[in-house]
């Protein structure tokens, strides 16, 4: 049987009957939905490379190109619920085609910028537009490819897009910066949203919530403007450390407006995130190996890109290739996961995930202060196959028996989870690698803490979930 995908706009999604192949309309809508998240995912990392001839260009001085990254995941990470929330209600393609807009026209400021000024709102702008691609685009694909299967597949090609997505950002950064200019790692975003914003129109089908309450203001208030000064505080510290007082002061403000969140939506009558939802142990255990995985996999890659090219003195080319060989283990482990899953259930695979992951990353820490590349290549790429099996599982987990009319929210927390991971892993764990001594000792107690918190986060949810099957 063959499904297509022109579905309802509200109301439950059928199952997908067992055998069930996708029409060559769904492989499309798969493809320009998958396109937008790679597209995202390149964002995070193309400019990496390009931050020194970029600062030299601008008049960026060294301590503000933070700033070029920061500028983006700010709003990125910060708008995400309330995005998803807005897109339940008013419609996820609508939401979907205005991020696309947004996200484009900011590509191109960012590209013609004249000064930091004005790529730093282009950068802000490509963010906001991030916010509501990532959100909108998971809904459009839970509600669209029904539960089973179909789901399980479309899931794992867009994780393993996400993934490469990174990965091929970082190597793709540095080719074009050094053939064609920073500018052109900003162009091709413009031109790749444009690509997705001409065909998205006429294959996605509109769907949002069959009813439409009215928008909880001060939860969103709360839940963006504290995780805005958490990503703020976080992202600072990654380049300043934790002795400033303005980290301190964003840190506690973003905890104590989340504290506050929480109190607005247990009194709401319309809350923005429904709290029964975040008690259920699928979504909770769920989205925790999902920060686990993305926050501490992050973190490996940073000191591994520092390990490769202070310690061991390997060119920027050949520590693109390191990585490239990563994206090509994230590809293969994307083609089996959906299988993995079918056998052993998304429960174990996220569990186990975690635990290979862990494994891998100690494995780094047989790595020497004169050589080790090979080792480090091999150790790496085993532990992202892990590390994608574990985002794509812990996805289905969260969505996997939620009604369409709140794919939104479940999708939000999903992609919030990944934003805040990316976030918070680098500056929480990365610091130590500059406080250690030498760099390569600061480096290993980087990936034996790294290691041991994946592990025991992969016991903590093999615990949480052992009465429930995924």
């Amino acid at each position: 049987m063959t499904i297509d995908t022109q579905t309802p706009t509200t109301g439950p999604h059928p199952a997908a009957p067992k055998g069930a192949r996708l029409s060559g309309r769904a492989k499309l809508v798969l493809f320009v939905l998958c396109a937008a998240q790679f597209m995202v995912a390149l964002d995070f990392s193309v400019l990496n490379v390009a931050l020194p001839a970029l600062g030299k260009d601008l008049g960026l001085s060294t301590s503000a190109l933070q700033w070029a990254v920061t500028a983006f995941t700010l709003p990125s990470g910060g708008f995400l619920l309330l995005f998803s929330r807005i897109s339940d209600l008013y419609g996820r393609k609508k939401l979907f085609l205005t991020g696309l807009v947004v996200f484009a026209a900011a590509s191109l400021l960012a590209t013609l910028a004249w000064d930091p000024a004005s790529f730093l709102t282009g950068r802000a702008l490509q963010g906001l537009g991030a916010a509501v691609i990532v959100p909108t685009g998971m809904s459009l694909l839970t509600t669209t490819f029904p539960e089973g299967p179909l789901r399980d597949k479309a899931l794992g090609i867009s994780g393993t897009l996400m993934s490469l997505g990174f990965t091929v950002g970082m190597v793709l950064g540095g080719v074009m910066t050094d053939t064609l200019g920073w500018r052109s790692t900003m162009g091709l975003l413009a031109v790749a949203a444009l690509l997705v914003l001409f065909l998205a129109p006429g294959l996605l089908s509109e769907s949002r919530a069959p009813e439409r309450p009215r928008l909880d203001v001060p939860g969103a208030v709360t839940v963006t403007g504290g995780l805005l000064a958490l990503i703020y505080a976080l992202s600072t510290a990654a380049q300043r450390g934790f002795g400033g007082v303005d980290v301190w002061g964003t840190l506690v403000a973003g905890l104590v407006l989340l504290a506050a969140f929480v109190v607005v939506e247990s009194k709401s009558p319309a809350p923005l995130v429904s709290l029964p939802m975040l008690k259920r142990r699928t979504v909770a255990w769920g989205n925790i190996g999902g920060l686990v995985t993305f926050s501490m996999m992050s973190t490996v890659i940073f000191v591994l890109t520092l390990y490769l090219q202070e310690t061991l003195r390997l060119s920027s080319f050949l520590t693109g290739l390191v990585f490239g060989v990563q994206g090509v283990a994230s590809a293969v482990a994307g083609t089996y996961a959906p299988r993995v899953i079918g056998r052993f259930g998304a429960r174990r695979t996220l569990i186990g995930s975690l635990l290979g992951q862990g494994v891998f990353t100690a494995a780094l820490l047989t790595v020497g202060a004169g050589s080790g590349a090979l080792v480090a290549t091999v150790a790496v790429s085993v532990a992202s196959m892990f590390h994608l099996g574990a985002i794509i599982s812990y996805g289905l987990i969260v969505t996997s028996g939620v009604p369409d009319a709140e794919q939104g929210l479940a999708t939000g927390l999903v992609t919030t989870t990944q934003q805040v991971g990316l976030t918070v892993g680098i500056p929480l764990l990365g610091v130590l690698a500059t406080t250690q001594g030498s760099l390569f000792d600061g480096v290993r107690t980087v990936l034996a803490v790294d290691a041991a918190l994946v592990i025991a986060a992969g016991l903590l949810v093999a615990a949480g979930l052992r009465r429930r099957a995924a």
